[in-house]
């Protein structure tokens, strides 16, 4: 058997949280490529801290098994809409994909926007109803479901006829009939085997690889990963690259990786279509084409998705600066910012007429989130604004990003969660009544009016409500919409709080902080159960006197405070806040720091509006 013949290159495709990265997990450990003494943790492939506390898959990851005679290179892909650039890149490299399907949950909104890239790459696909151990599990519905979306997304007859396994993930066995037990993954294994193509490649043609994806070594710099469409590549061997402005660059392969379980493992030479890093070749960027020197002929460049959302990310200039971070000068936030450009393609940094600031662009908020969190957890200090959407010009009109939003909530919260989204701006487009007491709602809503509002929708919803969204497109702006209803309590000055002001300020609002904190001027302490913001004194202590207190001070039970996350605090800004972040603490805070200071731009904020 040729070389080729042996390869099956397949993605995992799914919508977050429909067991991608656990079914890999089974077909990884049940492919012998561990020892049986190794010890192996759960979700091996979502090796970054962030991804394993948050369940979800944020970069793509390549491994191969091996299942007889045969090698199966695997991408997983990320889940969720802020990454659909890494799942497209993804795809080019590929000849099909698992798409896994939640047989509770069916069809949700991401499963349908990785579907439709998949069906226009023309990939063949197999369906893995997961979970469907679950008591829950509806999988003759759910395939219904799933027929009914190839047929919108005009699959071909050849795609619609799409192979089914049933699958536990979790419990590590996949069958062809869902009312048989289950044994183990063999009958997955083997759909690949005989549904998947080998790739339709030309090994003896001359050298063409594309770079699909990037990462980024100290040691080796820039490095690229991709698949050769045809040809063979050596180690040490000239190459052109095709670079995307149209220019050639003569560089030299230095390394050669291929992909065994988990590893990289170095590797003199690769075949057309096997999935390979390789570095050496200087400033690589994605989409660019690895030709032979003889025969220049750039493959097509590959689109990357252009960001939709900013936030201005600036040196942290409050009064606790220095105090919880290692890394605080503006140099040091500049080169991390610049850093993330070596791997992350959907981001944007540009520099601002301050040198303190720095306007990042990314997919959404959970994209910038992940990088904020991601360097305070290196020891970062910075302080962001609040997200903005970004507005294009369009045929002459200003346009902004929408998203599909896609709304799960029991009937009895329907009401108050359409009242809002309408204040939002949202468009209802659709609306489905499983009768057990839930409703899915579908919305068209423009990217700001979701900002600041999944707080808020699990506040209405009780924490029962299930929201999920997705790039849709830019269209005609809506005008003004709604932001923060409520003022906030701001620090008046800087000292520790007290359990005594603390107590005096609960019937003004909700608070943000413990007695014992650490505030200064200028710093919010709680929500106002008003419009308008207030400045109030946390740190007041109780003046002492000589008379006895009949009712004594330990009895004093105060509220349990609000205590917001990174991405709750995020979407509490308004504009003229800032959200500070070191390795130990989210502060919110104003602008101006100062009362007389924050007095005097609210007036000229005021003036400017009159004047138009």
């Amino acid at each position: 058997m040729k070389h080729q013949e042996a390869l099956r290159n397949i993605a995992i495709i799914a919508h977050v949280d429909h067991g991608k990265t656990t079914l890999v997990d089974k077909l990884l450990q049940q492919s012998g490529i561990f020892r049986a003494n190794e010890q192996v943790s759960e979700r091996v492939m979502d090796s970054n801290d962030l991804e394993r506390e948050r369940g979800i898959t944020i970069l793509a990851k390549n491994t191969a098994v091996s299942y007889g005679d045969y090698t199966i290179n695997i991408v997983d892909t990320p889940g969720h809409a802020d990454f659909g650039g890494e799942v497209e890149r993804i795809l080019k490299m590929v000849d099909g994909v698992l798409l896994v399907v939640d047989a509770f949950e069916g069809v949700m909104p991401q499963t349908k926007f990785v579907l439709r890239k998949a069906l226009e790459q023309n990939l063949k696909p197999i369906v893995v109803m997961n979970k469907i151990d679950r008591p829950t599990a509806r999988p003759e519905e759910v395939i219904d479901e799933v027929l009914e979306l190839f047929i919108e997304l005009d699959a071909n007859d050849e795609q619609l006829e799409f192979p089914v396994v049933y699958a536990s993930a979790l419990n590590g066995y996949a069958m062809l009939d869902y009312k048989q037990p289950g044994e183990d993954m063999k009958p997955l294994y083997d759909a690949i085997i005989e549904h998947i193509p080998s790739p339709a490649v030309d090994p003896d043609a001359p050298l063409q690889l594309q770079v699909n994806m990037l990462d980024y070594s100290d040691y080796l710099g820039r490095i690229g990963i991709g698949r050769v469409h045809r040809g063979k590549v050596k180690v040490n061997e000239q190459v052109a690259v095709m670079k995307r402005d149209g220019k050639v660059e003569r560089q030299r392969i230095v390394k050669l990786f291929g992909f065994q379980g988990l590893n990289r493992i170095e590797v003199e030479q690769a075949e057309a279509g096997d999935l390979i890093a390789f570095s050496g070749l200087g400033e690589l960027n994605v989409g660019e084409t690895i030709a032979d020197l003889q025969n220049q002929e750039a493959l097509p460049l590959l689109h990357i998705d252009e960001p939709t959302l900013q936030m201005t990310f600036i040196v942290n200039d409050s009064p606790f600066a220095g105090q919880e971070g290692k890394h605080v000068t503006s140099r040091k936030l500049r080169d991390r910012l610049f850093q993330e450009l070596e791997t992350d393609v959907s981001m944007r940094v540009d520099e601002t007429d301050s040198p303190d600031a720095f306007v990042v662009s990314g997919r959404g908020e959970l994209h910038l989130s992940i990088l904020i969190e991601t360097m305070r957890r290196e020891g970062f200090e910075l302080q962001v604004s609040k997200p903005q959407v970004i507005f294009k010009e369009i045929d002459g009109v200003k346009s902004e990003p929408y998203e599909h939003l896609l709304i799960d909530v029991p009937e009895d919260h329907m009401g108050s969660v359409m009242e809002r989204l309408g204040l939002r701006k949202a468009d209802m487009t659709n609306m489905i009544n499983f009768g057990n007491g839930n409703v899915r709602l579908e919305f068209l809503i423009p990217a700001r009016g979701l900002i600041g509002f999944r707080t808020e929708f699990l506040t209405i919803t009780r924490g029962f409500g299930i929201m999920n969204h997705s790039f849709h497109s830019y269209m005609p702006s809506k005008g003004s919409i709604e932001g923060r209803h409520m003022g906030v309590l701001v620090a008046a000055e800087t000292g520790t709080s007290s359990t005594y002001g603390i107590e005096g300020l609960e019937d003004r609002g909700v608070m943000f902080i413990h007695p014992g904190t650490e505030v200064y001027e200028g710093m919010i302490v709680g929500e106002h159960n008003r419009d308008s913001d207030l400045t109030v004194n946390p740190c007041k202590t109780k003046a002492a006197t000589n008379v006895r207190s009949a009712t004594k001070d330990d009895t004093t039970r105060l509220k349990v405070p609000r205590i917001m996350s990174l991405e709750e605090a995020l979407e509490y800004l308004n504009d003229d806040e800032y959200c500070e972040i070191t390795p130990k603490s989210v502060r919110l805070r104003k602008k101006y720091l100062k009362k007389n200071e924050r007095d005097r731009f609210d007036k000229e904020k005021k003036w400017a509006k009159i004047n138009g």
